[in-house]
């Protein structure tokens, strides 16, 4: 464990912000579960809500940090491929 002023306060900032991390990343993980859960029971209309909650997540991932935006937007046109091929279904 740390010893100095300053690394002790490292420590805590850092306990705080992987906390905070923890949290976006877990909240974009349930969205993504969700979408990929209407995209699997073939329900349109689901399918098209929770994506567009889980496009909004992934934007805030990117801004808090939590994920990359090349990242996000991969994700984003990869569920926006199945969710079409599950509309056209």
């Amino acid at each position: 464990m740390a010893n100095h002023v300053s690394a002790l306060k490292r420590v805590r900032q850092t306990e705080k912000k992987t906390a905070v991390n923890r949290n976006n990343r877990s909240r974009l993980r349930t969205a993504l579960r969700g979408v990929r859960a209407a995209i699997e029971s073939n329900d349109k209309a689901a399918a098209e809500t929770s994506f567009r909650a889980t496009v909004s997540a992934l934007d805030k991932a990117v801004q808090k940090g939590a994920l990359h935006k090349n990242t996000a937007s991969r994700y984003k046109s990869r569920l926006a491929a199945r969710v079409q091929k599950t509309a056209a279904k």
